[in-house]
């Protein structure tokens, strides 16, 4: 799904005007943009978690020289989906429990 289409079913499901529901995605985007940026996570209900995370430097390996190379610290974005979402997503697991 790309961001159109998530324009489009804004628009489809909701009845806002194209330029309305494109506003409305990227508003939401810009926010968790921000959001995420200033170190703060996200938490939505039923869906999941996102937080960044500060990874240290380390020592790597070049796969096909095998000599030493530094991996530079860096900040990754985690997301940890929510019960909700794992289980919509695989409903005989949860039937199971």
């Amino acid at each position: 799904m790309t961001k159109a289409d998530l324009v489009e079913a804004v628009h489809t499901k909701i009845g806002f005007s194209k330029k309305e529901s494109s506003d409305i995605v990227e508003l939401l985007f810009d926010t968790m943009k921000s959001t995420l940026e200033s170190g703060e996570k996200i938490k939505i209900s039923g869906f999941g978690n996102f937080e960044v995370r500060d990874k240290h430097s380390r020592i790597g390996r070049n796969p096909q020289t095998g000599d030493a190379i530094e991996i530079s610290a860096r900040r990754v974005l985690t997301f940890k989906p929510s019960q909700i979402l794992k289980n919509s997503l695989n409903p005989a697991a949860s039937e199971q429990s």
